[in-house]
């Protein structure tokens, strides 16, 4: 079956061959970082936005699909810039991102990878919080590589009440309104002002929260396995509510030491599962909110942490000698040198790393890679039908 064409290709500085007058000619080969396929025409490389390996592009036109294209699930794929796979069975997407996350790591980090393991869920229906736009009283999402507004009512991969949030939103918000980010446990859901014209009355909540409930709160209680996080406004939490209990598993797993550091903490959706099972935690959390959180679901759950209020970077410098195991879940600018750095002095038996950058995962384990071997590499993927990888590296010391 053929999907529906995809747009313009781009050649690898990112501009459309039609806009330079080309005609691609040829098979996409394979599927790179960034959502897209790569074609080579006379040894220059060409990128083809919603391709899939073994298309056939003739004079810029997709004359014979891939085998393997399947029609998208929703009616906006290729213009809403969300989804990047719809057009591929989830299989072979997950196939893709493992290869694509090995070829990065040797491309950019000069890393062997061992075999690329794979936790995986429910392809649809799994999101947890979007951001929703506004024009008018039209709300949609943004357009692939655009600002302008592509009108929805629905989302495949959005959960059920982050759907029924939107459609309220699209009966009841104001036309000043722009963007509204949406943030839910199934159960409330929290509705973030990011941008409007001018301030919301505090009534507007008040009536929007008998459609969505939740929309009145400043934090709500999230459930993750037999715990409840408390995340407030706007603080970050994992995307996909399927996979966060196996994503916690599998970040943890290593630690089997007496004290341990959570790196880059939030919440604690990490921090409290391994005070459970380490004698000493440190976890150290630069934002001021989540910090906050944090340690109220510390006290929440009965477990003693030692929260740091404070940077990664900052934390790391004054400390003299550093525990078996630190795990490390930074944001998608990774560890940086400044980091890497200070855990090579330190130089702790055990590292894990969550990363949901394939680029500078590569780079930092590059900064590693003489003093740790990485030992395990799991895909968990977060994010269904899109280019995303969210992957854990696990390393240990050469000296260990």
């Amino acid at each position: 079956m053929v999907a529906q064409r995809p747009s313009a290709p781009r050649d690898n500085k990112g501009t459309t061959a039609s806009q330079k007058g080309k005609s691609p000619l040829g098979k996409i080969e394979k599927l790179v970082y960034g959502g897209e396929g790569l074609l080579r025409e006379n040894g220059q490389a060409i990128l083809v936005p919603f391709a899939a390996p073994g298309d056939d592009w003739q004079e810029g036109k997709l004359r014979e699909s891939a085998a393997e294209r399947i029609a998208p699930a929703c009616p906006v794929f290729t213009r809403c810039g969300g989804c990047h796979y719809q057009h591929l069975p989830y299989p072979l997407q997950v196939e893709w991102k493992k290869e694509i996350l090995r070829e990065t790591l040797a491309r950019l980090g000069h890393v062997d990878s061992p075999t690329i393991a794979a936790r995986t869920g429910e392809p649809w229906r799994y999101r947890n919080r979007v951001q929703v736009h506004f024009n008018g009283r039209r709300l949609g999402f943004h357009a692939a590589r655009s600002h302008s507004l592509v009108t929805v009512d629905r989302c495949p991969i959005a959960s059920p009440a982050i759907e029924r949030a939107m459609l309220a939103l699209a009966e009841m918000a104001p036309s000043f309104l722009r963007t509204v980010e949406l943030f839910s446990n199934e159960e409330s859901t929290l509705v973030s002002v990011m941008d409007a014209a001018k301030p919301l009355r505090r009534s507007f909540f008040t009536e929007l929260a008998r459609a969505i409930p939740g929309a009145d709160q400043s934090a709500l209680d999230y459930p993750v396995g037999g715990d409840r996080f408390r995340v407030s406004y706007r603080a970050f939490f994992q995307v996909n509510r399927f996979l966060i209990e196996p994503l916690v598993s599998e970040a943890i797993a290593q630690a089997d030491s007496m004290e341990a550091w959570d790196l880059y903490a939030g919440v604690g959706l990490m921090s409290i599962p391994l005070a459970r099972r380490c004698e000493r935690v440190t976890a150290v959390e630069v934002v001021s909110s989540a910090a906050h959180d944090l340690e109220m679901n510390a006290q929440r759950h009965g477990v003693r942490l030692n929260v740091v209020r404070g940077s990664t970077e900052d934390f790391l410098a004054a400390q003299t000698s550093a525990p078996r195991f630190v795990l490390a879940d930074p944001p998608r600018a990774g560890l940086g040198k400044r980091v890497t750095d200070q855990l090579r002095r330190l130089r702790p038996a055990r590292l894990t790393i969550v990363s949901c950058d394939p680029s500078t995962l590569a780079r930092d384990l590059r900064a590693l890679s003489d003093l740790y071997q990485l030992e395990s590499l799991t895909l968990v993927d977060l994010f269904p039908q899109t280019f995303h990888i969210e992957a854990i590296a696990r390393l240990i010391s050469k000296s260990a």
